[in-house]
């Protein structure tokens, strides 16, 4: 029976609800607090896109491997070992490429990101019913890896439906819920985002946090706004 890992897989309502994000600034928090941390993102696609879903000020901001690789201090594509350029989800991806995706191989090389003790912190492709391969989602793997979820959501309208259809999901599969995450969270929230913000935690029956918007992908920046959430309770 494999040893079980330490740390979190960062799963979304939607494709850019703000994983990218989120996953960056709790590597970088972790990094920066002296927590022995890795990225690991098991399949990028959309690099042939000229936009980025990691921000609204798209220019500014760099794919998401390579952004998780500046957080973590790695390589990128040792990030995301499988890249594709097409804006689709993976197993299409992988399908127009003619380069199989194998779940096993998926699971082994997150499980290798994680070794030696390290923290590990897996951010998900798109949503968490995402078929990684056709018979293999994103919810599989978060299964495999036994990593507790934290889900990233959008604070506006249509996140509580949203949000807690995820929630199910992940528990109706025998997941850990750690956290739902909103984001970008604004400055002066208005009644909607807060009144989303309690329904959804008890509705769900989970821990809502919030993450401000971030206007550029710098370590530091990153670093604060994720040394802001609980991440040490959530391992």
């Amino acid at each position: 029976m494999p040893a079980p890992l330490r740390g979190l897989l960062v799963t979304g309502t939607d494709t850019g609800a703000g994983k990218t994000v989120l996953t960056a600034s709790l590597v970088a928090a972790m990094a920066a607090a002296g927590e022995p941390v890795v990225a690991h993102k098991p399949v990028v696609t959309g690099l042939d896109d000229s936009t980025s879903a990691s921000s609204t000020d798209a220019a500014s901001w760099p794919p998401d491997h390579e952004l998780l690789g500046a957080v973590s201090g790695l390589d990128p594509a040792a990030v995301s070992p499988l890249r594709f350029g097409p804006a689709v989800s993976p197993h299409l991806a992988a399908r127009l490429a003619r380069t199989p995706i194998d779940p096993a191989a998926l699971v082994a090389a997150a499980r290798a990101a994680g070794a030696d003790g390290r923290t590990l912190v897996v951010e998900g492709v798109g949503g968490l019913l995402v078929p990684l391969s056709e018979d293999f989602s994103v919810r599989d793997l978060a299964v495999a890896l036994g990593l507790p979820l934290v889900i990233a959501a959008r604070p506006a309208l249509g996140t509580i439906n949203h949000t807690l259809l995820t929630v199910e999901a992940a528990r109706a599969a025998g997941l850990t819920v750690a956290a739902v995450v909103l984001t970008p969270w604004p400055d002066q929230p208005q009644e909607l985002e807060l009144s989303n913000r309690e329904t959804i935690a008890a509705l769900g029956g989970v821990a809502v946090e919030t993450l401000g918007f971030l206007s550029a992908p710098t370590v530091e920046s990153l670093a604060l706004a994720g040394a802001r959430l609980p991440w040490r309770a959530w391992l």
